[in-house]
């Protein structure tokens, strides 16, 4: 079993949301834990994230420590970083043993050849973010950053820009940007699946030319995706019953 899950988002409510989100999320992959092969993070964990050389955000322990604790036991932890949360150093590596990464990633699992991204900048709708990309992960101006505003301020002015800038709504530019981009993924590289993220929009569409799966955000809907012998499927967690429903199921 391969869990992939996306757009959590955490520091983005009150403290009573943000750790019943948290605590859902840990009894989520806590239900799969005798099964779980692989744990992939599509990206945009935590709402605002800047790590400094001795100093990371605060919160959220008890799910980096489950994470710590299934890397200590050789479970692989992927986490590829989103719009909001590009800023990492060395933590979740040296301190958690989980795989952080920049970019897209492809992988052979169970079968499918998989492209996993999170899918910011990928939209026809996201042009001007296109274009600043490069700059917000440039290592000079991220040392400019971190340099200039102690950590504090630093973080107060990322969720300034959050919340003046950014928008909790989807935007069906860029859920149909996603869609047409996972199609020409599909159609011009060897994958057979593509995940992403970043819209907030659940989706499975199966073409032709392989299957697109779009996460949804555990923020908004509670929603994730698994991969086994069945192929993947699209899932959401109900924490009342502390059970998942197969949302959209999809057979290569």
């Amino acid at each position: 079993m391969i869990l992939f899950v996306s757009d959590m988002h955490f520091g983005r409510g009150s403290r009573a949301e943000e750790r019943a989100s948290e605590a859902a999320l840990v009894a989520c992959l806590q239900s799969y834990e005798t099964t779980l092969e692989r744990l992939y993070l599509v990206g945009d964990v935590f709402d605002e994230y800047i790590e400094y050389p001795s100093l990371i955000p605060k919160g959220f322990v008890r799910f980096q420590a489950l994470l710590a604790a299934w890397t200590d036991r050789g479970l692989p932890v992927t986490y590829l970083v989103g719009n909001h949360d590009p800023w990492h150093r060395d933590y979740f590596e040296k301190e958690l043993g989980v795989r952080v990464l920049a970019d897209a990633l492809v992988e052979s699992l169970d079968g499918w050849t998989i492209h996993l991204a999170h899918g910011d900048g990928l939209a026809t709708d996201d042009r001007l973010y296109r274009r600043l990309k490069p700059w917000l992960r440039h290592p000079l101006p991220v040392w400019v950053y971190r340099t200039l505003l102690p950590a504090d301020a630093g973080l107060r002015l990322a969720r300034w820009v959050n919340r003046r800038f950014g928008h909790d709504r989807i935007q069906p530019g860029t859920v149909d940007g996603l869609r047409v981009h996972a199609r020409r993924l599909l159609a011009e590289t060897p994958a057979d699946l593509v995940v992403m993220g970043h819209s907030h929009h659940p989706e499975v569409h199966t073409w032709p030319e392989g299957t697109y799966l779009n996460l949804g955000s555990w923020c908004e809907g509670r929603t994730y995706a698994c991969l086994d012998e069945e192929g993947p499927k699209l899932m959401r967690w109900n924490a009342a019953a502390a059970v998942a429903v197969d949302l959209a199921p999809c057979v290569k």
